[in-house]
């Protein structure tokens, strides 16, 4: 089988496609960073919809999910966006987990895995 890559760089790719399976890097918001978590999650989410589209696939095919957020208190918030933003009936298993993330600007990242 192929492996496509996507948006590679020397650290690291946003997208690798392997047979028919697309695995996104974690995304975290470029705009948003420093702004609510409601915020940074809809850009995060906007991100997301842009690497599966390159890739060939949609949210309507999400795998897994796992969704990083520095503090569990936002949980609800983060739910609210995407709640509005998943594909009704088809979606995936997922984890929420609190960690630090890479710069003190970012309250959540996504990291998705989807079919094609």
């Amino acid at each position: 089988m192929t492996i496509q890559r996507f948006d590679t760089g020397p650290r690291m790719s946003q997208a690798v496609v392997h047979g028919d399976t697309v695995y996104l890097a974690g995304v975290v918001a470029n705009k948003a960073a420093g702004e609510s978590v409601a915020k940074q999650t809809q850009e995060v989410l906007s991100i997301i919809d842009s690497h599966l589209a390159k890739a060939g696939s949609d949210k309507s095919k999400l795998l897994t999910t796992t969704i990083y957020l520095t503090d569990m208190k936002t949980f609800a918030e983060m739910n609210a966006v995407w709640d509005g933003w998943v594909s009704a009936g088809n979606t995936p298993a997922r984890a929420t987990v609190e960690a630090k993330l890479a710069a003190p600007q970012y309250n959540v990242e996504i990291m998705v895995t989807a079919a094609r």
